[in-house]
């Protein structure tokens, strides 16, 4: 298991107990299930959709306009999201709306964000180093 304590961090270098390592080690189907999240998240079109599922339900004709792309395309984006179940969809007549999936979703989705505009270069930096 991961220690996940906020401040607390183990040092291991020398003379770590294997038991103790292998114990730490994230298992190999949760390693693969939590890095294909990952991989999904890499996706420029992926991320802006999920901003604008996070704390709405929308449908599908509204995320296609926004993200200027096609139905097809925003329907084959979100079939992925939902089969890694980052997005869940309900149907009201002919219309389907999607929202985020739970609140792990969008945790994850605010940590990335947080983490990105705490590490973000600021733009007068990368102007002056290209000079």
């Amino acid at each position: 298991m991961v220690n996940l304590v906020e401040n607390e961090l183990t040092i291991w270098c020398e003379n770590v107990d294997q038991t103790e390592v292998m114990a730490a080690i994230l298992d190999e189907p949760r390693a693969v299930r939590l890095a294909e999240i990952f991989k999904l998240l890499g996706d420029p079109n992926r991320v802006r959709l999920l901003s604008l599922l996070f704390d709405r339900e929308v449908c599908v004709q509204v995320l296609t306009e926004a993200l200027d792309m096609s139905q097809s395309a925003v329907s084959h984006q979100l079939r992925v999201l939902r089969q890694m179940n980052l997005v869940r969809h309900r149907k009201d007549g002919r219309r389907v709306y999607y929202t985020l999936d739970d609140d792990h979703v969008r945790g994850l989705f605010q940590q990335g964000l947080l983490h990105v505009d705490h590490k973000a270069p600021r733009l007068s930096d990368s102007i002056e180093d290209d000079q």
